[in-house]
């Protein structure tokens, strides 16, 4: 039982990518060809934002996103402790310091009233993550950001298409930024990500970064790097952006069926939902009540052949690169908790229930032997 199997979505738009392999290749438009502008005017209506910048990864995107704010040495930028690191990487990729907070145990993101506590007068932007396809408390955390202040970068990475009442992620901040992985709920065929904007001035300024900071060819006003999206991969993800819905409709019920599956199981706790948001389920993450059971089942599972992940495993501010930050274990008690309490189940388009009743039945086992 694989964790994600990408095959059985490709497989039926095989041909379709074929056709657009040929397109590229015969237009030769290889770098900003006319399927990122295409894909890009897409993507922005889909996200309910006027413009779309598409870049070379999800870490690229906050990246264009906190070089257009003017972000950098001596600033300091508030993201949770229990993300990718790739969150944490691209605030040190600009000379800024990034700061982590602690998060809600209910729903895993971003805590408003953590994040209160960690503002100075040196926090210039505040990245939270909408983890594992459902968005963070964006009225909690909007209502911080106003009073002090402080711009909004919304990490998509994960939470393509999920809502925040009858708002879509990323139509909140100055910039939401996606990443396009493969395994994403809207994976390209390599790497990709985008930012999406609302305002002409910022929109302009990324633009000029994501292509080494030209304004027009050859006048280079900010120092920048390359950041673009491949027309090929543009080209892909819009096959695929059509059918976003759709696949996180299937990832919905197949989140339905392993919580029917389990309810008996009174030894885990289900991903929960809030009644102000939607939840896309990039992941299906479960967790042990009693942290020694997390290993033996994952060990468990795998003896069964079923793939299983954590995410992520050790929280930010206790991996080895950020030790000169100084902080240490007990910082941030909920997500240490979380960390050593979560599984990821097996999730994706086009899983079947008889392939959620295996992974349920072996889980049932672990905990009845």
């Amino acid at each position: 039982m694989p964790f994600v199997d990408l095959s059985r979505i490709h497989k039926e738009l095989k041909e379709v990518f074929l056709s657009r392999v040929g397109s590229v290749i015969d237009r030769s438009a290889f770098v900003l060809g006319p399927e990122v502008e295409q894909f890009e005017k897409a993507f922005a209506e889909y996200c309910e934002r006027k413009f779309a910048i598409g870049v070379s990864s999800g870490l690229d995107a906050l990246v264009v996103a906190l070089k257009s704010l003017g972000i950098g040495p001596g600033d300091e930028v508030i993201t949770q402790t229990n993300t990718f690191i790739a969150t944490a990487y691209a605030i040190s990729a600009v000379g800024a310091t990034p700061v982590f907070a602690d998060v809600e145990e209910e729903n895993f993101n971003l805590s408003p009233h953590e994040l209160e506590k960690r503002i100075t007068s040196k926090t210039r932007a505040v990245i939270p993550v909408h983890l594992y396809g459902q968005s963070a408390s964006m009225s909690g955390l909007s209502d911080v950001l106003k009073r002090n202040n402080i711009s909004l970068v919304e990490d998509c990475a994960q939470s393509h298409g999920a809502k925040f009442g009858d708002r879509k992620v990323g139509s909140f901040g100055s910039f939401g930024c996606f990443s396009f992985y493969p395994g994403k709920n809207l994976g390209a065929l390599g790497e990709g990500g985008a930012l999406v904007t609302s305002d002409p001035n910022l929109f302009e300024k990324a633009v000029a970064i994501r292509n080494v900071g030209q304004t027009r060819k050859n006048e280079h006003r900010y120092i920048a790097g390359n950041y673009r999206l491949h027309t090929l991969q543009a080209a892909f993800l819009s096959v695929k952006l059509p059918l976003l819905d759709k696949y996180n409709s299937e990832r919905n019920r197949v989140a339905s069926l392993y919580k029917g599956y389990l309810e008996e199981v009174d030894r885990i706790t289900f991903p929960a939902v809030a009644q102000d948001r939607n939840h896309v389920f990039h992941l299906y993450v479960i967790r042990v009540k009693d942290p020694s059971d997390r290993d033996r089942l994952i060990e468990y599972l795998g003896s069964k052949g079923i793939q299983t992940g954590i995410h992520y495993p050790t929280p930010i501010h206790l991996q080895p690169c950020y030790k000169e930050l100084g902080y240490g274990a007990g910082d941030f008690p909920v997500a240490e908790k979380l960390a050593s309490t979560i599984i990821s189940l097996p999730m994706f388009a086009g899983m079947t229930e008889d392939e959620v009743k295996t992974v349920a039945s072996a889980i049932k086992d672990f905990f009845t032997n």
